[in-house]
């Protein structure tokens, strides 16, 4: 088994070489990046270097890459860094959201595998995976090594935490794309990454004129949100755990509930992530909300009856009593699949519920019932 395992790792080690980031720059034209504040890709005459900053730690480096076209000689004098060579042919996404992202630029054809595969929503995704076209590679939390070097991968989108690593998958030769995106402090920024990943998969030209069309919206969106006293003040998710974890204020989503027009009721906590609250101090702070959005995946949509038996002291929020709970069900609606990169979508189903919470359609988030 071992012997086997090696085979397939040693043309992976010859044809992608991973080296420790250095902090010397390279001479070339700097991409102009006008919201993503991790990246910084600057073009040379022989390949392409991609900088990712470490999200928490700041002016260290967390990846660097060296994007070089397949069937070209390595350039002489390359930096330190990982070797992409690009366009990438059998990637592997342990997300459904960068698969996605691949359907839209219509780039499946990079991809071998994604993982999570029971998480798809997204049609396009769904027929891959159905069709055999995309393999289902497992799970991204307990990733089988072995399962996925087999289907020799050119390059890995994993998904970076402080402090973790990724195991085995570091010394397997494979370049590791750290998806960092979801630490960006803006929904544009996030968004703005689908033009690296457009650079990795040869649809350059697609991700930039995708981005522009979602940068247009969501500008033009912000501008009609609701603004003074009638923005709504909101609350949003629930408990997990015994923990209410919120967006930060930085956070994509704390972002985008902002320029939506809510008075979101935790918009002063610092951050880029989620806060962890107890109940009481969310009930201090929202418990007179106007709205109310909860997340949430399961066969059957949520109801009013269901959130009050899951934690009887839910009925204490002003919003509940009032019926101003709108609901997103991620296991029908394609909200992770969709919004992260496509944040303009989002943005616009947000702004039509705050100027009028009485709809009952919506994209995402609709009405609970009884």
């Amino acid at each position: 088994m071992r012997a086997r395992l090696f085979l397939l790792i040693l043309p992976l080690l010859l044809a992608s070489c991973g080296r420790r980031p250095t902090d010397g720059a390279t001479e070339g034209d700097t991409l102009r990046l006008r919201h993503a504040s991790l990246l910084t890709v600057v073009r040379t005459d022989s390949f392409t270097q991609v900088d990712v900053a470490d999200p928490w730690h700041e002016g260290h480096t967390l990846r660097r890459y060296l994007l070089v076209g397949a069937g070209r000689p390595l350039p002489h004098g390359l930096p330190e860094g990982t070797v992409v060579r690009t366009p990438l042919r059998r990637a592997v996404a342990f997300s459904t959201v960068h698969a996605s992202l691949m359907a839209e630029l219509h780039a499946l054809d990079g991809l071998a595998a994604v993982c999570d595969s029971r998480y798809v929503v997204s049609p396009a995704l769904r027929r891959a995976l159905d069709s055999g076209r995309l393999a289902d590679g497992g799970s991204s939390m307990t990733p089988d090594a072995e399962r996925l070097l087999a289907l020799r991968p050119d390059a890995l989108f994993v998904s970076p935490y402080e402090g973790g690593g990724h195991g085995v998958l570091e010394q397997a030769g494979v370049p590791l794309i750290e998806c960092a995106d979801y630490m960006e402090a803006s929904a544009l920024g996030r968004a703005e990454w689908m033009r690296f990943y457009g650079l990795l998969f040869g649809c350059e030209a697609r991700a930039d004129s995708l981005f522009a069309l979602v940068e247009r919206r969501y500008e033009s969106l912000r501008r009609q949100a609701p603004r003074g006293e009638a923005c709504p003040t909101l609350l949003v998710d629930r408990m997990d755990g015994g923990t209410w974890y919120v967006p930060a204020a930085r956070s994509t989503m704390g972002q985008i509930y902002t320029d939506a027009g809510a008075r979101y009721a935790f918009a002063d906590q610092a951050g880029r992530g989620s806060v962890p609250l107890a109940f009481e101090t969310v009930l201090a702070r929202a418990g007179e909300a106007d709205l109310w959005l909860v997340k949430y995946g399961q066969r059957t949509d949520l109801t009013y009856s269901q959130l009050a038996a899951d934690y009887p002291p839910y009925a204490r929020f002003r919003a509940f009593r009032a019926r101003r709970v709108y609901g997103c069900n991620t296991m029908h609606v394609p909200f992770y699949d969709e919004t992260p990169f496509r944040p303009d979508l989002l943005l616009a189903d947000l702004v039509g519920l705050f100027r009028h919470p009485d709809r009952r359609e919506g994209r995402y988030f609709t009405p609970l019932h009884e």
